[in-house]
């Protein structure tokens, strides 16, 4: 009867997107490769094969991929000491906690990028796992990251809600059978996360604090407590 709230890190948690835009944009763009950072925006929160894939003519040479990734992590990396968490994102993750849910990160981010996101949330108390793109063959927007964070937990999509701002997110989640909430912050318009499958929409982790009583996760209610005696 374990509650699971499962939360995307970067553009819901962290402030991070505009700056993995930027770092996608010039390690392209040192490859050869001229992408508007429109179009990059709307990439964020695949893993990186797949944001290439999505960026980029399927025919071009592959072999230039793990440069590419490399550039990227490298102009991403020098933003980490300086990586901001959205506004009231701990005491959100916090409250849920507190109210008896198990809360599992899941993230296409790895290692150091991981580590320096979880230092910028900087709550470490209320986490219980982490799933990223490293534990799955397919990242977002297929199921299965969503699949291995329930696993994690030991329970199922129907006692899950996942918070995500992309339309990959909201994609994952439904197919994986998980109640959806999206967030703005990570600037996808409202419009796109809702056609991509998100049950409700938030400004940001402080506006769903704000109105967590009557958000996705109200619909999943705590287990029974067991009869004393």
């Amino acid at each position: 009867m374990t509650r699971a709230a499962l939360f995307d890190i970067d553009g819901t948690l962290v402030d991070s997107n505009h700056l993995h835009v930027v770092a996608w944009w010039e390690a392209l763009r040192q490859g050869g490769h001229h992408v508007p950072t429109h179009a990059v925006h709307r990439a964020i929160g695949l893993p990186g094969e797949q944001l290439l894939d999505h960026l980029l003519d399927g025919d071009r040479d592959r072999a230039q991929d793990d440069r590419l990734g490399a550039a990227h992590d490298t102009l991403y990396g020098t933003f980490f000491e300086r990586l901001q968490p959205f506004d009231r994102a701990a005491d959100l993750l916090r409250a849920l906690a507190n109210d008896g849910w198990r809360i599992v990160l899941v993230t296409s981010a790895k290692d150091r990028e991981l580590a320096a996101l979880r230092r910028a949330i900087d709550a470490d108390d209320a986490v219980t796992a982490t799933a990223t793109a490293d534990d799955v063959e397919r990242g977002k927007p297929a199921p299965d990251p969503i699949e291995h964070a329930l696993s994690l937990v030991g329970t199922g999509s129907d006692r899950a809600v996942f918070v995500g701002d992309s339309v990959w997110d909201m994609k994952a989640a439904r197919r994986a059978g998980v109640v959806r909430a999206g967030v703005l912050c990570g600037g996808i318009p409202r419009a796109d996360l809702t056609g991509a499958g998100a049950d409700a929409v938030y400004d940001d982790p402080a506006d769903l604090l704000a109105h967590l009583s009557s958000s996705p996760f109200a619909s999943v209610p705590a287990a029974p407590e067991e009869p004393v005696g």
